[in-house]
């Protein structure tokens, strides 16, 4: 099991991905809304501007303070680092 970090030291699993988006466009902005609304919303801010979204196959959104830019490359180079700690 791989865990990304998502900004604040909260963690994610990196292979329940689904989706990494910006959080700025309408649809984004509904999808946070229903997310808060039926209780399917994780925020990983800690109190700051919401960047990005990071959607789950399970279909919860987890908020994030950090550029989407920043959590795909993270989830990107996740295995690379994984390799050289062991």
């Amino acid at each position: 099991m791989k865990f990304v970090n998502v900004g604040f030291n909260n963690m994610i699993n990196a292979e329940r991905v689904v989706a990494v988006i910006n959080s700025e466009s309408s649809p984004a902005k509904r999808l946070v809304q229903d997310a808060k609304d039926s209780g399917r919303a994780i925020d990983c801010t800690s109190g700051r501007k919401t960047r990005c979204l990071v959607i789950t196959d399970s279909d919860h959104v987890v908020l994030s303070a950090l550029q989407n830019e920043t959590v795909s490359a993270r989830l990107a180079g996740g295995e690379q680092r994984d390799g050289e700690e062991e």
